[in-house]
C-alpha cells in the first residue's frame, strides 16, 4: 500500500512538472517572439517617417543662401517681379526639374553646349547672352540656391520680387549728372569709384574712360532697358566688381543718371569707342615735349656753360 502510494505521489508530481516545464518554455519562447515583432513595428514606422523627412523639400532658407542670391543673382533675377537680363524664376522648380536646375546654375555653358533645348529656349531670349558661371558656386550650394527658388516662389510677395525705380521720363539734365559721375567729376556719395577708370563710353570728352572693363556704350540695349540695366547697377554681379562696390552702393538718383547717360550714347548711334593706347602714348610723348619748352623758356637766363662765358670775356 506504501509503496502504490508513494508510486501515484511520484507520478503525479512528475506530470505536474512535466506541465510546468512546458508552460515555462512557451513563456519563455512566446516573449521575445512578441518583443521582437514590437522592434519590428517600430523599426518600420522610423524608417518610413526618416525616408519622408528627407525626401521633403526644406521650408528654410540660410543667411547665406539669401546673401549669395542678392549679391549674384538678383541683378539679372527676380523671382514674381518680371524679366531683367535673365528670365523670371518664379515657379521655375515647376517648369524643370531640381536636378536640372542645379546643375544649369553650376555650368549653364555646358548645359547649353549639350544641345537642352530648354536650355537654347533660354539663350535665345536673352539675344544670345549667356549666363556666366558663378564665382564661388558648388552642388551644395546649387541645390540650396534651388530650394530657396521654391520656397520664395510659394510666398505671395518673393523678398526678391525686385526694387522698385522712378520710371519718370529722363531729362538732359540726368544724362549731364551721369556723364559727370561716369568721367569722376562728381563724386559718388556712397564714395564708390568713377566708371571711367574701368570702362569706356561713347560720347565722352577725352580719351572716353579705362578699357580694364568691357564698353558700355551698347550697354543699355544688351541688358535690355533701363530696368535691368538699374537693377545690375545696384548689384554689379561681377567678380571684379563685387569687393569694389562692397559698401559704397549707388544711390537710386545717381542710378537714373547713369541709366540716361549710357541711354543716350546708345542712341546716338556712334559706335563703340576704339582702343585708345596710342592716342594716349602720343598725347603723353606731345605733352613732355611741350614741358621741356616750357621750362626752357622759363629758365633760358640760367647758367650755360663756364667756357663760353671765359671766351666772350676775353
Amino acid at each position: 500500500m506504501i509503496g502504490n502510494d508513494l508510486g501515484r505521489r511520484l507520478k503525479k508530481w512528475g506530470g505536474t512538472a512535466r506541465r510546468l516545464k512546458w508552460k515555462r518554455t512557451l513563456t519563455v519562447r512566446r516573449y521575445p517572439v512578441r518583443k521582437l515583432h514590437k522592434i519590428i513595428q517600430c523599426s518600420y514606422v522610423l524608417l518610413l517617417t526618416s525616408s519622408v523627412l528627407v525626401a521633403a523639400p526644406q521650408d528654410t532658407v540660410s543667411e547665406e543662401t539669401l546673401e549669395f542670391f542678392q549679391g549674384q543673382c538678383a541683378s539679372c533675377h527676380t523671382i514674381g517681379g518680371g524679366r531683367l537680363g535673365g528670365p523670371d524664376l518664379k515657379g521655375a522648380t515647376d517648369r524643370r526639374e531640381a536636378d536640372w536646375l542645379a546643375r544649369f546654375i553650376r555650368d549653364p555653358q555646358g548645359v547649353i553646349e549639350s544641345g537642352d533645348p530648354y536650355a537654347l529656349k533660354i539663350l535665345s531670349e536673352a539675344n544670345g547672352v549667356v549666363m556666366p558661371t558663378l564665382a564661388g558656386i558648388d552642388a551644395k550650394l546649387a541645390e540650396k540656391l534651388v530650394n530657396l527658388i521654391r520656397v520664395e516662389s510659394a510666398l505671395e510677395k518673393s523678398h526678391f520680387e525686385g526694387m522698385k525705380f522712378d520710371d519718370r521720363a529722363l531729362t538732359d539734365a540726368d544724362i549731364e549728372r551721369g556723364r559727370s559721375l561716369f568721367l569722376g567729376l562728381t563724386s559718388f556719395e556712397n564714395g564708390a569709384p568713377a566708371c571711367a577708370s574701368c570702362h569706356a563710353l561713347a560720347g565722352l570728352a577725352g580719351f572716353g574712360g579705362g578699357t580694364l572693363g568691357p564698353d558700355l556704350t551698347s550697354a543699355y540695349g544688351r541688358l535690355e532697358g533701363r530696368k535691368a540695366l538699374s537693377a545690375w547697377l545696384t548689384s554689379p554681379p561681377s567678380a571684379v566688381m563685387q569687393p569694389v562696390f562692397k559698401g559704397h552702393s549707388l544711390e537710386s538718383e545717381e542710378i537714373l543718371g547713369l541709366v540716361a547717360a549710357m541711354k543716350d550714347a546708345a542712341e546716338s548711334g556712334i559706335g563703340e569707342t576704339e582702343s585708345s593706347t596710342l592716342s594716349f602714348i602720343l598725347s603723353g610723348i606731345g605733352l613732355a615735349a611741350g614741358l621741356m619748352v616750357l621750362f626752357d623758356g622759363f629758365w633760358r637766363k640760367r647758367f650755360r656753360s663756364v667756357r663760353r662765358t671765359l671766351v666772350e670775356n676775353s
